[in-house]
């Protein structure tokens, strides 16, 4: 079960990095419909697989592997956690604003995506990225029980 386990939760990391990585090419282009329609996709994607990750992650924690207590001792662990609602906070803004195309694209609109909001999304979107590429670092460095501290 624990090879499962694992093998799920790392599938969902892979899929909240490529489709927030979709995004950001998708936003780089011209917007369209079709391509606004794939952005609000890819970030109902995006949220479901961040969910899975934390959900299979904190099994993971209490059920299969080396337990709670060696976890909440990782200073990697701690930083993964804490990188990990980091990029759940930034994503609210990209969501927010892909949310509220709803209606025009309902009605076959072109939303609204002034320049500096689109800059602002981008970043945002790098943010994100750039905090999942520290968590990756973090989950090697907990693999190798550096930074445990009893």
């Amino acid at each position: 079960m624990s090879t499962l386990f694992a093998f799920l939760h790392h599938v969902a990391a892979f899929v909240v990095f490529g489709t927030l990585f979709a995004e950001l090419v998708l936003l780089g282009g011209d917007l369209t419909l079709h391509s606004a329609r794939r952005i609000q996709i890819f970030d109902m994607i995006f949220g479901i697989a961040a969910g899975v990750v934390l959900v299979i992650g904190f099994l993971r924690v209490f059920y299969f592997e080396k337990g709670a207590a060696y976890y909440f001792h990782s200073v990697p662990f701690i930083a993964k956690m804490t990188l990990f609602v980091i990029v759940g906070l930034l994503s609210i803004y990209p969501t927010i604003v892909f949310l509220s195309w709803r209606n025009p694209l309902k009605q076959g609109q072109l939303p609204a995506l002034e320049p500096a909001m689109r800059r602002r999304v981008r970043m945002i979107i790098h943010a994100e990225l750039t905090g999942i590429v520290l968590i990756l670092l973090a989950a090697a460095l907990m693999a190798r029980g550096i930074g445990y501290f009893a």
